[in-house]
């Protein structure tokens, strides 16, 4: 296995390119204007514009969002003195983790110095590259020394990782385990065995979270440190000498509530764990082999809490979870250094955000599912909502403890920039979700027990963009709402109906025969289909007013959940047609494709329909639509059926809707281009770029949706159902939680848009 694993690790690293870092481009440079802009002499007046005002550097050039993460490779992971040249790969990882957790760029420096001062010249010297300085890999007690004079020297944060993160993630593990056993930071007594800088980084902190320092007791290789002792001493480690004849683990361990280990394999044993505390925190944090292993502890006391540095066991001490946020926080406000202020911030915003209910995005990445408790007592790294909650904290304790040059002056705009970052949605339901909130309305969903729905629930009342009405059996929902840690409440939060028993059931199949009887539907088929089909029921709840939105397919086949709305919502009245209409989110902009799931051969009178149900709908997310007629033909060139079809379309619009910007029929390319265009077809009434792209079949457009998701690392909001009597929504079973949070706001929007429409009449 660990051969294998090795295979793999090289593997992944040779890939090409060699590495995990390339530099890109944030501009233009297509043509001899852009080149002007970016270099000279365009870029003069960015050099001028430093000159005058030196913090306007942030405003023209990347540093502020740059990071320098430097090491001289004389403490690498668990490889100890392997020089900078073989600490490259680490630092390389460090820099992808801060570029995908929290979107900062990062120029990875290995100096080939083991000197302290002459490191600290050769750091100090870069401080016009970056907006700060991540310290990795360096020994003790050198890194005491360096960092202290670089922050001394530098006038932007420098922060090495190893002590403070480490001491971030163990200050939060250990608040929320007191908490959990119910004890105070200044009545336990703590225990640890190692003294190194992060170790005593983890001391320094928690004595501010207010651990006293008389109640630490700090080993090492030579035993306690004590008053007196010369051997093996600084004067970080000497700070927390003991008044004691104690000389051993052993000894000192008796009565301790907390156990600190960042040291060596095997130092705790089981005997030692007995002599603790009730209820003990154990963070035998030693890699890959911790200090005890954590079902040794366990056997010794069933009642301790245990963190390991491990990511097999639970209560990973990860130093994710911490730098990547707290620099975020500190380049985005210009902090001239990151202060116990903003690491106590940071431990508080981690402690509090395990509490929180478990992200579907961590269960898909873990698949597992934990709530805050002994086997949860700080967040896992993929957490989207790290960034959100961590950075801002961070942010905050900068302007408040005076060390922001750049504050922020709307925090709650800048939590919303950094959820845009991490749910890449969310700028464009952004207006979506503002107008839901203003009326939520009743959505039902049709798969109200699947778990998916039920994480969409709880954000979706969380966020107050909807009341929401589940099938569902509610002793079921009820166990997946607790084994999922979420706070939803039957009855207060949400209503149910339920297929195996509701007072409206029979309410329910007398309309559904009365809908479908000359079809071939008999009373005792519609009383079966309205036990059994929940999409059917939650139609049903639409046409009877009992809701005012659904949504289903999360579940099932698309076609037939089409078949259901259907039989049951029916059609619009000005709709001749259904149509889906698929939302993806690219890195280079946003489009619309249509139709997606849903059409057949339809004729130029339907498809200029679609065509404006779709324009409707794109006008709902506060974007204007520009359409393209997008066909194997360009204006004309080819006479097939499909083009004939586009081009007879775009002319029935030109002439009926003159105000809708469309175009066609095209090439996907010129859609997407205004300069091919206008080679080709000058005259064209579309400009700038196409947002909205009409396809000429189902097979194109669900072909070009998928390639386009797949190759261009899109990211999906829908399907949008266009067409039906009553607002519905079928979506696919691969949509997520978010997937179907997005479709929550736009259903009661639509809600919204429909009640609007009928009280205009």
């Amino acid at each position: 296995m660990a051969k294998d694993f090795r295979e793999a690790a090289l593997a992944y690293h040779r890939q090409y390119p060699p590495g995990k870092l390339e530099i890109k481009a944030t501009k233009p440079l297509a043509n001899q204007a852009d080149l002007a802009l970016a270099y000279s002499p365009g870029v003069a007046e960015a050099c001028r514009l430093i000159v005058d005002d030196p913090d306007q550097v942030a405003s023209v050039t990347a540093r502020g969002n740059l990071i320098g993460v430097v090491t001289n490779g004389t403490a690498v992971l668990g490889l100890g003195a392997i020089g900078p040249l073989a600490a490259k790969p680490v630092m390389e990882g460090k820099a992808v983790l801060f570029k995908k957790f929290a979107g900062i760029d990062v120029f990875d420096i290995e100096v080939d110095e083991r000197d302290p001062d002459r490191f600290v010249d050769i750091v100090a010297a870069l401080e016009p590259t970056f907006g700060g300085i991540n310290l990795e890999d360096i020994k003790a007690p050198e890194c005491f020394e360096i960092e202290q004079r670089l922050r001394e020297r530098m006038n932007i944060p420098v922060f090495h990782d190893d002590q403070h993160g480490t001491a971030i993630i163990v200050a939060a593990a250990i608040y929320n385990g007191l908490r959990l056993v119910g004890k105070k930071p200044e009545e336990v007594k703590l225990v640890t065995s190692g003294a190194g800088a992060a170790a005593i980084a983890c001391l320094n902190l928690l004595v501010a979270i207010g651990v006293k320092r008389e109640n630490i007791w700090v080993n090492d290789i030579m035993g306690l440190v004590y008053e007196g002792r010369t051997e093996q001493m600084d004067p970080w480690k000497g700070a927390y000498a003991q008044s004691s004849n104690m000389r051993s683990l052993d000894e000192v361990i008796e009565g301790a509530d907390i156990f600190l280990g960042l040291s060596a394999p095997g130092v705790l044993t089981q005997s030692m764990v007995r002599k603790m505390a009730d209820k003990p925190i154990i963070m035998a944090l030693a890699n890959p082999t911790p200090e005890i292993m954590p079902e040794e502890a366990k056997e010794a006391s069933p009642g301790a809490i245990i963190c390991s540095g491990r990511s097999d066991y639970p209560n990973q001490v990860n130093n994710v979870l911490c730098f990547p946020f707290i620099f975020k926080g500190a380049l985005d406000v210009g902090a001239t250094t990151i202060n116990e202020e903003m690491k106590l911030a940071c431990v508080k915003a981690l402690a509090d955000l395990a509490m929180a209910e478990p992200s579907e995005v961590v269960v898909r990445a873990y698949g597992e599912t934990r709530s805050f408790g002994p086997e949860y007592l700080i967040p896992r790294p993929f957490d989207p909502r790290l960034l959100v909650e961590i950075a801002p904290a961070v942010a905050k304790a900068a302007m408040d403890s005076g060390v922001a040059r750049r504050p922020i002056a709307d925090l709650e705009a800048y939590k919303e920039s950094l959820s845009q970052f991490v749910f890449r949605s969310g700028l464009v339901m952004k207006p979506v979700f503002d107008q839901a909130r203003k009326d939520p309305k009743r959505v039902i969903y049709a798969e109200g027990e699947d778990e998916r729905v039920l994480r969409a629930v709880q954000s979706a009342v969380d966020e107050g963009i909807a009341r929401p009405i589940l099938v569902g059996r509610p002793d079921v929902i009820h166990t997946r709402i607790e084994r999922l840690g979420l706070r939803l409440q039957l009855d207060k939060d949400l209503e149910v109906i339920n297929p195996e028993s509701d007072s409206r059931y029979k309410d329910y199949w007398t309309s559904y025969h009365t809908l479908m009887e000359r079809k071939g539907v008999t009373p005792d088929v519609a009383r079966t289909i309205v036990r059994t089909r929940t999409s059917v029921i939650a139609a049903l709840a639409v046409h009877k007013g009992d809701a005012d939105a659904m949504i289903c397919g999360v579940e099932g086949r698309f076609k037939k959940q089409v078949e259901h709305i259907r039989d049951v919502i029916g059609l619009a009245d000005d709709a001749h047609c259904f149509a889906a209409m698929s939302l993806l989110i690219l890195p280079r902009g946003i489009y619309f494709i249509c139709d997606t799931y849903v059409a057949g051969d339809h004729n130029v009178q339907e498809f200029v329909e679609i065509t404006l149900m779709a324009a409707a709908a794109v006008r709902r997310f506060g974007i204007e639509p520009k359409v393209a007629m997008i066909s194997h033909s360009n204006f004309g060139a080819e006479p097939s059926e499909t083009a004939t079809k586009m081009r007879s379309a775009v002319a029935l619009l030109h002439e009926t809707h003159p105000e809708l910007e469309v175009e066609g029929e095209m090439h996907a390319d010129a859609a997407l281009s205004e300069s091919l265009r206008e080679r080709m077809f000058p005259n064209s009434r579309l400009s700038g770029e196409a947002n909205l792209l009409m396809m000429p079949t189902l097979d194109a457009a669900n072909i070009s949706f998928n390639l386009m998701k797949a190759l261009g690392d899109g990211l999906p909001v829908g399907p949008i159902l266009l067409g039906p009597r009553k607002p519905a929504h079928i979506l696919t079973p691969s949509v997520t939680a978010r997937g179907i949070l997005n479709m929550t706001a736009v259903a009661s929007v639509d809600a919204q848009a429909q009640l609007e429409r009928r009280s205009s009449k």
